[in-house]
């Protein structure tokens, strides 16, 4: 298959394929091993230990492994920003993610270096938004996603098709999408590419704790639990003892200042990367239900495209053989 796409295009990479932000996780071992497989990998800024300087030593430490175009991500709306969003621009990132909240005070720090701007929306009226705000790219995060998600529950297949007639930059979908017939889908709903998450946790190269990775093989597409509504800002988790009190504390109607602390970035890392999952949290999708294994990510890309073209083949037999 031709793989060219205007994603493509834009960012530079071989494939349209997007690694997602991920929290405490998305270091520049993934980020590199995705890139170098064909995609964009992203580096996380906003959750790196160590701060502007932290965050310029991890891309050198991409360089070191990786050529080709990377992304670093930051997630708004709850960290100040400035001082790691200026470091990425000197350190000549060639693509900034915004993602979490209004990116409008920050879009002009982030391209003043020429960096391409991705924006990670869950609506319509966001996309737009940020394509006027002058994002290169948006991706569309449906509800099955893992990690915070829109509050309008809608899925990645409506959603998809909604921002791609509503913008005329390159659309990503995102959520849900963990294979090769996700590429596929992903581009017959009229996105340039796809971004992946939950998948890319349960890789070699990811630096979560292995029992987190064990429990993405082991969850079906509907163990998912969905905490922070009460806060405004739903987000998908894999269920634990520790995320049962946080529903139970939402349920009962208890005060912002009781939920935050159960919901901290400490908590999350504290069973994301030391794996005390019963004592935290971890975001995951629905696409856990198709993992099932832990790949390196140059086997799981290289299966996707794989995965892809066996199935075009199949569609394209369907469709164009003599009945």
């Amino acid at each position: 298959m031709n793989w060219a796409t205007p994603l493509t295009e834009t960012l530079g990479i071989r494939y349209p394929i997007i690694q997602g932000g991920l929290a405490y996780l998305a270091r520049a071992e993934l980020a590199a091993a995705v890139s170098n497989a064909g995609g964009l990998g992203q580096i996380t800024a906003t959750t790196i230990d160590g701060g502007p300087q932290q965050l310029a030593a991890e891309m050198g430490h991409y360089r070191a492994l990786a050529r080709g175009p990377f992304a670093v991500n930051f997630a708004i709306g709850h960290h100040p920003i400035e001082d790691i969003l200026d470091v990425a621009v000197a350190e000549g990132a060639p693509v900034i993610s915004l993602t979490g909240g209004n990116p409008a005070p920050y879009v002009d720090r982030a391209k003043r270096g020429g960096a391409r701007l991705m924006v990670l929306v869950a609506g319509v009226r966001a996309a737009k938004k940020a394509e006027s705000l002058g994002a290169d790219v948006v991706i569309a995060v449906g509800q099955e996603g893992g990690g915070h998600i829109g509050r309008d529950d809608v899925g990645t297949f409506v959603l998809t098709r909604r921002v791609v007639e509503s913008v005329s930059i390159p659309v990503v979908a995102s959520g849900g999408v963990a294979d090769g017939l996700g590429l596929l889908a992903g581009l017959a709903l009229g996105a340039s590419g796809v971004e992946m998450g939950t998948r890319l946790v349960a890789t070699e190269e990811c630096m979560a704790h292995r029992q987190y990775k064990q429990a993405l093989v082991e969850a079906q597409e509907a163990d998912t639990r969905i905490i922070e509504r009460s806060l405004g800002r739903p987000g998908r988790v894999l269920p634990s003892r520790h995320v049962k009190t946080i529903l139970d504390v939402e349920q009962a109607g208890s005060a912002m200042e009781e939920i935050l602390p159960l919901v901290s970035g400490e908590v999350n890392r504290g069973a994301a990367v030391e794996g005390r999952l019963d004592e935290g949290f971890v975001w995951a999708g629905q696409a856990s239900g198709l993992i099932n294994d832990i790949p390196t990510v140059k086997v799981l890309i290289e299966r996707m495209l794989a995965e892809a073209e066996d199935r075009s083949r199949v569609l394209n037999q369907w469709m164009f053989s003599e009945t």
